[in-house]
């Protein structure tokens, strides 16, 4: 990485309306927000974090309307950015060395961290920010203002960490999510949900040491958990005197492969569990059905190491040595006979942060829109691709001269569209040049710029979008 991509890693403290100067024409179809969320602040006066996933959450919302673009930024009023203004960063994901024991009985337990910086999304009339442990907070969709904390008190089980990711299924609305819970016996909570407080148990699977998973995949009948050998003996957390971060506590064990655990939403109970070679990811790009297989795209890397380099004090001096994603395809045959067996497909190297279409999810797809870096990774991403999963082909979206840095894509489907590729993809771009960022929206066929939308700062590289078409300003 060069020094150049610091820019990323900087930490902003404006928070401003703005109405951007737009270059190029944005269709006019175009109308809603997509909101980013992610890490807007690293140290505030002689406090700071350790790791990148560690940044005070900031949440930015461009607003699209009749050719216009509009900006907002705001970071969230949590508990973890009053303690960080008061002097006190407190313990997040890999931040932090004081006694573990003390700091999971706050961290989990008792008032779970609540630096939500991973993505925005709505559940029924909530607009809600999400991290991994099951302490929400709610924001304004409008203003971006924090409004409370959300956390289910319900009958259906729940959990200490949770999974940001949650699934939608498109066809039916409902929202699928699952929550670990740790003790001296284990769980992994999968539920649905049709508000912040109305839950449904699909089951709760026992585990004797839980993984670390950042997604999982949902089609119409089936949710797929795919449980990385990274994983953690709970009785570690009850260990007087052990000293470091949460994600510490979790070891890479190989020899235990990667199980894909399929649950049946009707049935609620464990269908299969094959098992394949051990590997690692964060994001699912989608799964679907085909006949009695299930088809799922995932980002992979060998192993857990990633988390390791991305410590905001590798990113910062740009040493940045790590192997880029792949996107493979992984075909779960449910067999008759009650065996399941895993084919391996590997479809495109060198990507990160994978997305479809949102008429897509839970459905057969063509197109993964995805970060495009090197492989492996010597800077932060300078292009975004279009991946055809029948052909293997990739388009690559670049500046040029190739000298800025591009965040997740997030494909918007023209609502008068017959294709899975008719809309367009918006992805958000730094220039170290200009120090400036700007929202750029590509055409979904072409994969030619269509617009640019410039906004008056740099905004460090966040996580995830979500656009929503029923904001529209």
């Amino acid at each position: 990485m060069t020094a150049r991509s610091s820019l990323g890693f900087h930490t902003l403290t404006d928070e401003i309306d703005h109405d951007c100067p737009v270059s190029g024409s944005v269709p006019e179809w175009l109308s809603g927000t997509l909101i980013r969320n992610g890490p807007g602040a690293f140290e505030m006066g002689d406090s700071a974090v350790d790791h990148w996933f560690d940044g005070l959450a900031m949440l930015h919302a461009f607003t699209f309307g009749d050719g216009e673009v509009s900006y907002r930024n705001r970071f969230l009023r949590t508990d973890a950015y009053e303690s960080a203004r008061a002097g006190s960063f407190e313990s997040g994901f890999a931040t932090g060395n004081t006694t573990l024991r003390e700091r999971l009985r706050a961290f989990l337990f008792e008032k779970p961290y609540d630096n939500a910086n991973i993505v925005a999304e709505r559940i029924g009339d909530d607009y809600l920010a999400l991290t991994e442990l099951p302490r929400w907070v709610a924001f304004d969709p409008e203003t971006l203002e924090t409004l409370d904390h959300v956390r289910y008190d319900g009958p259906v089980p729940t959990g200490n960490l949770a999974c940001a990711h949650l699934k939608r299924d498109p066809e039916t609305g409902e929202l699928v999510n699952f929550e670990t819970s740790f003790g001296r016996r284990c769980h992994y909570h999968v539920h649905s949900m049709s508000s912040p407080t109305e839950r449904e148990r699909i089951c709760s699977i026992p585990v004797d040491e839980p993984a670390y998973m950042h997604s999982f995949a949902l089609t119409p009948n089936y949710v797929v958990l795919t449980e990385f050998p990274l994983v953690v003996n709970p009785l570690d957390f009850l260990k007087p005197g052990a000293q470091g971060p949460f994600i510490e506590n979790f070891e890479w064990k190989p020899e235990r492969g990667t199980r894909f655990i399929v649950i049946d939403r009707e049935r609620g109970e464990v269908v299969a569990d094959p098992r394949a070679a051990a590997f690692f990811g964060f994001h699912h790009a989608n799964a679907y059905e085909e006949g009695d297989a299930l088809v799922i795209d995932l980002e992979t890397i060998p192993d857990a190491t990633a988390i390791e380099t991305l410590s905001l004090d590798n990113l910062r001096k740009g040493n940045f040595d790590v192997l880029s994603g792949r996107l493979e395809r992984f075909r779960v045959s449910l067999g008759a006979d009650g065996r399941a067996t895993v084919d391996r497909e590997r479809i495109h190297d060198g990507m990160a942060l994978p997305t479809v279409s949102p008429a897509r999810w839970c459905r057969d797809h063509r197109y993964v829109y995805a970060q495009s870096p090197d492989q492996p990774m010597t800077t932060w991403p300078q292009a975004v691709a279009k991946i055809d999963t029948e052909t293997g082909r990739a388009v690559e979206f670049a500046d040029d001269p190739e000298d800025r840095y591009f965040s997740e894509p997030i494909f918007v489907p023209n609502p008068d569209g017959e294709r899975e590729d008719e809309g367009v993809v918006l992805t958000v771009a730094l220039d170290p040049e200009t120090e400036r960022s700007s929202v750029v929206v590509i055409d979904g066929d072409s994969f030619a710029e269509l617009a640019r939308a410039t906004v008056p700062h740099p905004i460090p590289f966040d996580f995830h979008g979500r656009f929503f078409p029923e904001l529209t300003g």
